[in-house]
């Protein structure tokens, strides 16, 4: 058995895309990266320094 070789990866994909539709592949795979995106965040630390900026108040605007 073992792992599927090159021309089998494009019928699965072709069934994939015919399945879901590619729109629904485009929605996952973001989703996809933003988990991971928010994963790696977490284990370097730096989601909490995003979420402090995110609370700051912008400062006012100047009117000339």
């Amino acid at each position: 058995m073992g792992l599927p070789k090159g021309f089998e990866w494009i019928i699965i994909l072709v069934i994939i895309v015919i399945l879901f539709g590619p729109g629904r592949i485009g929605k996952v795979a973001g989703e996809l990266g933003k988990g991971i995106r928010s994963f790696r965040d977490g284990l370097t630390g730096k989601e909490g320094e995003k979420k402090e900026d995110e609370n700051q108040p912008e400062p006012p605007k100047e009117e000339k």
